[in-house]
């Protein structure tokens, strides 16, 4: 089964929805190197429709230009790129397909093809979201700022119950950022104070 790894830039309070003037001053080596890490675990881009607007009235033309940036650029372009929207598009992009069906049963059917390895999805909040509902993210990968941004989007919407994770991974840079890979975990067994008590009076 091909992995869904979702990567997205937070801030401390979990807004997801970013904003240039508290995310790029935090952007370094090494956020540049988690990045292309997660580029590199997938062959299939799931994007919605404001990100895959956003990418691609971006990233063609700095292909184009040659730059520093070109090499990640045409990384991009060959990608197979699926998007989610409820309006007929006509894309402008390379190896660019909109998502056929309902979303769940698109996402479940790219897992289930042996020629994918692994389906990245880079922000679009609501696919996310709607995947995480349906237990269909395998990792969380979240860069979380030094900031808390106090008013945008947030990745955890409301719902009646908790999504339980495992820490797989965590990296701190000098920045500040702290990159954190999580992966869903079962709930953990009942546990109330009278179960905790004892340590909580031993560390008094």
């Amino acid at each position: 089964m091909a992995t869904v790894i979702s990567t997205l830039f937070i801030s401390a309070d979990g807004v997801a929805e970013i904003d240039p003037d508290w995310h790029f001053p935090y952007f370094d080596e090494n956020m540049g190197r988690a990045v292309t890490e997660d580029y590199d675990t997938s062959d299939v881009l799931l994007i919605g429709r404001e990100t895959y607007d956003s990418f691609a009235g971006a990233w063609p033309d700095r292909e184009a230009a040659g730059g520093e940036d070109a090499p990640f650029a045409k990384q991009l372009g060959d990608m197979r790129k699926v998007v989610v929207s409820r309006q007929p598009l006509e894309f402008s992009w390379r190896n660019s397909e909109l998502i056929q069906g309902d979303l769940v049963d698109a996402v479940r059917a790219l897992k289930a093809d042996a020629g994918i390895k692994g389906i990245l999805i880079p922000g679009s909040i609501s696919v996310v979201q709607q995947l995480l509902a349906a237990g269909l993210v395998d990792e969380l990968r979240l860069l979380v700022h030094p900031v808390a941004a106090r008013k945008g989007r947030r990745l955890f919407d409301e719902g009646d119950a908790p999504y339980h994770l495992r820490v797989a991974a965590t990296e701190a840079y000098p920045t500040g950022v702290i990159r954190v890979i999580y992966t869903p975990a079962p709930a953990p067994g009942a546990v109330g104070y009278d179960d905790v008590k004892d340590q909580v009076l031993a560390g008094s």
